[in-house]
């Protein structure tokens, strides 16, 4: 009896089935590019598009992104009956999109106008039915246009299934369905953590990042300005794939010399940066490793990361890092020494930041990273904006001289380029801590425990004869998930490193568009090239961030100098997207607020016996005319019966200790009030 082939048959070539999710896998190596719209190989099957259709002999024209491999299969990608499905269905899509091609952003990287070249789509036959809706720009870091929506749904996917944000979702049916925000908001009003990851995935450009490139031109045009910039280490790597360079080439010293003939004053780099972020953040870990502090400590570069914490899991900011970001800890920097050294007037000097990630636009504008009234970081460009840019200039990447950064704020370590991809952020700071807490040398710096795309990734580290804990996530997605075997108990560590973008920076929201195989690895891989490369490898023998600290900081890393400039605090936000309820109002313009939030999934809700017992506290101390309280009904799917309450700004420790988290509410009331 003859073994039945594991085989089946493409346009008349044999074959192998070797464990393809579908149809459309397994044709597509087979070297057959099959047209999609809604198909993503890292998001769940759709199948609206209805453009990769393939006729399966014995069985008709079927989606093959939802068509699973079967031996013996024969398949044609192309008949004509295929290709004129193919090109109405383009023609559809089209007749409901906004066709002002010239101006999007997506224009020269449109999904939909490549499939219509690739058809041969040259007339729309149906009327086109726009609804002229509303442009959705009050996010500070992404700009939503539903009449270029085809609802293809990979920004609902993404957000849900990567993410597990739930940012947007379906609305309404048929004609009238719209991808949307929840309850119809503009994004800025919902649980949105600014990653971008939607325009990443988006391929008609209804979402994109939105554009400071106007304001820096006007900043650079103006002779009063002395214009610096800052680059981040990922940008370094995808910023030459807009110019024909290899995928993950570091085409940094070419990248200054542009931007120097664009007309920025002086090029600088935020790895810099990175590597003070080290000594602020690796000393506040073994700070709390020594003194039995909270732990684990969760790093905070990444300011997706950190609103999602402030969002979904606040009874955890104790736990975050208080050191600001690299892109903020520059900004600080910057506004203290440059004036003086540049000889320019403060108010004249305009920092600007490149940056790989679209939640560095939301960062730059949060209130508490500013100084004396002004930001300290005054526009954020992502790498897709500088390429832009430098296209309208009409400079040639390739054909550049190379030009290094300027000094001092251009000298970094191969600490501070790493932080670009995952892992990078843990290994630069084991390099700082791991030696600190020895006292010797560290003679072997690579740390490949925290390397790779693994979702995530756990190591245990002896120092010193104490083991250190320590894990990786990349993807809110998976973050979330730790933090649920964190908290049931059920996972334990020290130390962990978190990326809201998959890949890490690399891949952040503000990248160049890749759909080539590998493309993290490979931007990754030039970070690491480039840290090989470096005289200096450890962000602690940075002696220009020593120098810095010494002239302006307090002389080390956790002085009051440091702690009053480089560090941040968290707000929670989770009780911004609950209904609430008033309570008690209070008369007096500005009066702090105490919000409690109630789980309504639960029976005895240890934030309802915590509410009545601040009532009858503020009623006891006479306090009913200085206060409003609220309450807060969760909005979250699942069952949380620890205790959410802020007072004003003031983030109160979750616990399920009522009278606990009373005595705390209590001691935050009187310090409020008596303020």
């Amino acid at each position: 009896m003859s073994e039945v082939k594991n085989t089946l048959t493409v346009n008349g070539r044999e074959i192998e089935i070797a464990g393809e999710r579908n149809l459309l896998e397994l044709i597509r190596k087979a070297g057959i590019d099959i047209p999609t719209f809604c198909y993503h190989s890292e998001l769940s099957i759709y199948g609206a598009c209805r453009l990769c259709l393939v006729e399966v002999q014995g069985r008709g024209i079927m989606a093959s992104c939802s068509t699973k491999p079967e031996p013996g299969m024969v398949i044609h990608t192309d008949t004509r009956a295929i290709r004129n499905m193919r090109k109405i269905n383009v023609e559809l899509l089209l007749a409901s999109h906004n066709r002002e091609c010239p101006t999007c952003q997506r224009s020269a990287n449109c999904t939909l106008q490549d499939l219509a070249r690739k058809l041969g789509v040259k007339d729309v036959r149906y009327k086109q039915s726009l609804k002229n809706l509303p442009l959705d720009a009050s996010s500070p870091s992404l700009v939503r246009d539903p009449n270029k929506c085809v609802l293809c749904g990979d920004c609902v996917r993404v957000c849900s299934e990567v993410q597990s944000v739930g940012a947007l979702d379906f609305a309404s049916r048929g004609a009238n369905a719209r991808v949307v925000p929840a309850f119809d908001n503009n994004l800025n009003d919902v649980e949105c953590v600014n990653c971008g990851q939607c325009a990443q995935v988006c391929p008609t450009g209804a979402i994109v990042a939105k554009s400071d490139a106007d304001k820096v031109w006007n900043a650079i045009y103006d002779p009063d300005k002395v214009v610096v910039v800052q680059v981040a280490p990922a940008v370094r790597v995808a910023l030459g794939e807009r110019f024909g360079f290899p995928t993950g080439e570091n085409v940094a010293r070419k990248m200054v010399t542009a931007m120097k003939m664009m007309g920025f004053d002086y090029v600088y780099d935020t790895c810099f940066a990175a590597d003070m972020t080290i000594f602020e953040e690796a000393t506040e870990f073994i700070d709390r490793l020594s003194n039995n502090g909270t732990l684990p400590m969760f790093t905070s570069c990444c300011p997706a990361w950190v609103k999602f914490a402030e969002t979904f899991y606040p009874e955890l900011l104790p736990n975050v890092s208080t050191t600001r970001s690299p892109q903020a800890i520059f900004g600080a920097v910057a506004r203290k020494t440059l004036p003086a050294k540049l000889g320019v007037k403060p108010e004249n000097l305009v920092v600007v930041s490149v940056m790989p990630c679209t939640a560095k636009k939301y960062e730059a504008q949060l209130p508490k990273f500013s100084n004396e009234g002004r930001p300290d970081v005054d526009y954020v460009l992502t790498t897709v904006e500088l390429a832009s840019m430098i296209e309208s200039m009409g400079i040639e990447l390739k054909e550049l001289e190379p030009e290094a950064f300027d000094m001092p704020l251009g000298f970094s370590t191969g600490g501070g380029v790493i932080f670009g991809t995952t892992g990078g952020v843990m290994e630069a700071a084991l390099r700082f801590a791991v030696e600190k807490v020895s006292g010797k040398t560290l003679e072997e710096i690579d740390f490949r425990e925290v390397r790779g795309l693994a979702p995530r990734k756990e190591a245990v580290i002896e120092v010193a004869g104490k083991k250190l804990r320590i894990a990786v996530v990349h993807g809110l997605g998976n973050a979330r998930k730790l933090l649920e075997d964190i908290k049931a108990g059920r996972a334990e560590f020290d130390f962990v490193e978190v990326m809201a973008c998959p890949g890490g920076c690399v891949a952040g929201g503000g990248q160049p568009i890749s759909n080539e195989e590998g493309f993290r690895t490979k931007r990754a891989s030039g970070l690491y090239d480039t840290d090989k490369e470096r005289q200096v490898q450890k962000p602690q023998d940075n002696f220009w961030v020593d120098k810095c600290y010494a002239e302006s900081f307090g002389g080390r890393p956790g002085s009051h100098e440091a702690h009053t400039r480089l560090h941040t605090q968290y707000k929670n936000r989770s009780q911004l997207f609950d209904a609430k309820s008033p309570i008690m109002h209070s008369p007096e313009e500005g009066a702090p607020t105490i919000c409690v939030t109630i789980c309504t999934k639960q029976k005895e809700c240890p934030g309802q016996q915590l509410l009545g017992k601040i009532v009858e506290f503020v009623k006891e101390r006479g306090l009913t005319e200085k206060v409003n309280i609220e309450a807060a009904f969760s909005s979250r799917p699942e069952a949380d019966g620890t205790i959410a309450v802020t007072v004003s700004d003031i983030v109160i420790p979750r616990n399920d200790s009522v009278e606990q988290t009373l005595k705390s509410v209590k001691q935050a009331i009187e310090s409020t009030v008596s303020k």
